[in-house]
């Protein structure tokens, strides 16, 4: 008696999509980012009298603009809180922390941030904090290191009386510091580990073997290239497996006028929805092999490999007619 087969391992790989955002700021995220950089926080107050930290330039719930700064204490009490037994890269902590939410004393919204605790039994809404501010610091919320537990009254930690018309009542703040933030690079970095699950794992495997896998729906019949492992319009399994192409049809394009950071590729270059022969939508790929505007829908390409290769290289035309317009419009 023959054991059956095994199923074919789904494939595992590390992944990392990080990207520098950057971006200008506007007068009240310029002084409150500054004002951290001097050990200082800086809320905004609204219309009706509520203090918002961090600051916003306009009202949550009126749209308003708002330009009202007033400084807030460095102390507060934590409103909620949710423990980080194992910190990743990155995070303000290297080891286990609470990310919590603190009110500021003199501020009516809490501001998230991490709060350095023994363990979680130590940690409870209600408990007081205050500010742990970085010994060095250049204008961002990574100023303020994080928050540490607190015992010391209040009045300690608030801005001094004389700038202050009462008890309690935030001081009035201008806003302004000598060379002022005026932006910020914020780097996103998400690092994980991803499964392409089974049908994509077996489209990649097919890819490796030059040849192009995709599932047929056992409902609609449409072929999906990259198969999905389900169609999305019927709700049912695809486990039909059709090799479709190689060659395919041009159904819509952009010409890339921008180079991309780490892409060996002189632009400008086309960029192509390519449907392929038996396939019931398009996939994505790089049309190479002829000038860039002479690209246009309807014309007909095969890939292209290089020695080695797990995927098409690109995509050059096959010198054939172009298909007509009525063969591939239901794909655009």
């Amino acid at each position: 008696m023959t054991a059956p087969a095994s199923p074919p391992e789904v494939l595992r790989a590390p992944l990392v999509v990080e990207f520098p955002f950057t971006r200008s700021l506007g007068p009240v995220q310029s002084a409150f980012l500054t004002g951290l950089r001097e050990r200082v926080v800086l809320g905004v107050r609204t219309a009706d009298g509520r203090v918002v930290v961090p600051p916003t330039e306009y009202d949550p719930v009126t749209s308003e603009e708002i330009r009202d700064l007033v400084e807030v204490a460095p102390t507060g009490t934590v409103t909620t809180w949710a423990w980080n037994d194992h910190p990743r890269p990155g995070q303000p902590l290297g080891t286990p922390f609470a990310w919590a939410l603190v009110r500021l004393d003199g501020a009516d919204t809490a501001l998230l941030h991490a709060l350095d605790a023994p363990g979680p039994d130590t940690v409870r809404t209600g408990m007081r904090v205050r500010v742990r501010w970085a010994a060095e610091r250049i204008g961002a919320i990574t100023d303020i290191a994080c928050f540490e537990p607190y015992d010391g009254p209040a009045a300690e930690a608030a801005p001094a009386a004389e700038a202050a018309p009462a008890a309690g009542v935030p001081a009035a703040h201008d806003g302004v510091f000598p060379d002022a933030v005026t932006g910020i690079v914020a780097e996103a970095r998400l690092d994980y580990t991803y499964s392409p699950g089974r049908a994509q794992t077996a489209y990649i495997n097919a890819l490796s073997e030059r040849r192009t896998v995709g599932e047929r729906c056992p409902s609609c019949h449409k072929v999906y290239v990259p198969p999905r492992g389900a169609c999305p319009t019927c709700g049912v399994a695809t486990t039909d497996r059709v090799e479709v192409g190689p060659a395919g049809t041009v159904t819509t394009f952009c010409i890339v006028n921008i180079k991309a950071k780490n892409l060996d590729i002189e632009v400008p270059y086309v960029y192509a929805h390519i449907a392929l022969d038996g396939a019931g939508l398009a996939l994505h790929g790089r049309i190479g092999g002829i000038p860039y505007d002479e690209v246009r829908m309807g014309l007909r390409v095969e890939p292209v490999w290089t020695e080695g290769g797990r995927y098409p290289d690109h995509y050059r035309p096959t010198g054939e007619p172009d298909a007509d317009y009525d063969v591939y419009k239901e794909l655009i």
